[in-house]
């Protein structure tokens, strides 16, 4: 694995190169550093306080650009990351297949309460899975341990909620999102056999619209630092999520 470099508080090492995978060709130098500063690897803007509009340059879109995807994200020891998108976008399976350090997710909290309640239809017990998710969160928070969180998407209070519980602790709050088309995300529905209503995912779809839109902007959760936007592909490129030592 070759070195990674230093992009603000977050530590990427590059992808190996994979046959077949090409680097699109920059249109000028001048257009190809302001796209790479701004998008790609750029730092966070000094003296921006966390959660209080810290910009564009918090924020690396890598959404159709695998080949500029590192392997590995890896955040400050102490900080919470959250991963965020639409029902079926592959949220579970990114957690899955990149996070080895401590995390939360609501949906193995879910299949924790089915197991005990199978004849019971999820929307009656619901409110049970979500309390529980979020107890489970905020003992973690409380241990100081870094974490990473399953976001169900619809509640912005949620994220602002961890961003000011890793605010006060002195750490910073990461956003991963996953941006997906809405066809894609009810095909990773069908495929892992649970859907949400119709209703429901209307709401999801606006939320993650404006989760989007805000962090393209550059206004991020209260105590966040940064955030990461990926699409399928790029999300593919991963291979680990996780803390420096």
């Amino acid at each position: 694995m070759t070195a990674g470099r230093e992009t603000g508080q977050v530590r990427e090492v590059p992808a190996p190169d994979a046959p077949g995978r090409a680097v699109p060709a920059p249109r000028t130098a001048k257009e190809a550093g302001a796209t790479d500063a701004a998008r790609a690897a750029a730092p966070e803007r000094k003296g921006a306080a966390p959660g209080t509009g810290a910009g564009p340059d918090a924020v690396r879109d890598l959404r159709g650009r695998p080949a500029l995807t590192p392997s590995e994200l890896l955040f400050d020891a102490g900080d919470i990351v959250v991963v965020s998108g639409l029902p079926g976008s592959g949220k579970t399976t990114l957690m899955r297949r990149t996070v080895t350090d401590r995390h939360i997710d609501s949906q193995d909290t879910r299949l924790a309460w089915q197991r005990r309640l199978p004849a019971v239809p999820y929307a009656l017990y619901r409110p049970l899975t979500r309390t529980a998710h979020f107890v489970r969160t905020w003992w973690a928070m409380r241990s100081g341990d870094s974490l990473v969180v399953h976001d169900c998407g619809t509640q912005a209070w949620v994220r602002h909620w961890l961003g000011r519980g890793a605010r006060r602790r002195g750490r910073a709050l990461r956003l991963v999102v996953l941006d997906v088309p809405a066809g894609t995300a009810l095909e990773g529905q069908a495929a892992r056999g649970r859907w949400v209503s119709a209703y429901a995912f209307a709401r999801h779809r606006g939320a993650a619209r404006r989760l989007i839109a805000q962090v393209e902007a550059g206004r991020l959760p209260t105590g966040c630092a940064g955030a990461v936007l990926l699409d399928r592909e790029s999300a593919s490129v991963l291979r680990r999520i996780g803390f420096t030592e």
